[in-house]
């Protein structure tokens, strides 16, 4: 993301600030990794100590919905530098935008396993952050065509795969 809007400056006048947003964003997902690290560690800790094992368990739930948020947001930023940002760098918002939402699909999956209650608010704002996150990738204006080369080819009728 940041390199999409470090080089769209002449065309959008957003991309300062989306830039900066970006380069936050990243310095967040950097120290998220390490607190989930440490998070799941504790939890161990916890569980084989018997001390605080809930306390510890919450955490495991709340690092992965941290970076669910952020990947969300990184991937509302990778859909408006699609659209926004120097086309040149097109493909290159498309794929911050499915990395986005692979981080954002994979977090909410750890907040479903490490949640004790289905009906714990984490996990439904887990689940409705990556779906949001993966809108774009799911819409029509997404699926790419043969003129556009950040994007799959289309395929003849008889170049199936078997």
């Amino acid at each position: 993301m940041q390199k999409v809007a470090l080089l769209s400056t002449r065309q959008w006048p957003e991309a300062a600030e989306i830039h900066r947003r970006a380069e936050a964003l990243r310095l967040r997902s950097e120290e998220l990794v390490e607190k989930d690290s440490l998070a799941y560690l504790a939890y161990v800790e916890a569980v084989r100590s018997g001390v605080d094992v809930a306390g510890a368990q919450s955490a495991t739930v709340d690092v992965p919905l941290d970076i669910v948020r952020t990947a969300a947001e990184v991937a509302a930023l990778a859909e408006r530098s699609e659209s926004l940002g120097n086309p040149k760098l097109h493909a290159d918002a498309v794929v911050a935008g499915m990395l986005a939402s692979a981080a954002a699909d994979a977090a909410a999956y750890l907040v479903a396993v490490n949640v004790d209650d289905e009906t714990d608010a984490r996990l439904s704002e887990a689940r409705r952050l990556a779906l949001a996150a993966s809108a774009p990738l799911r819409s029509p204006a997404s699926r790419g065509s043969s003129s556009d080369p950040g994007r799959g080819r289309a395929r003849s009728g008889g170049s199936r795969r078997r």
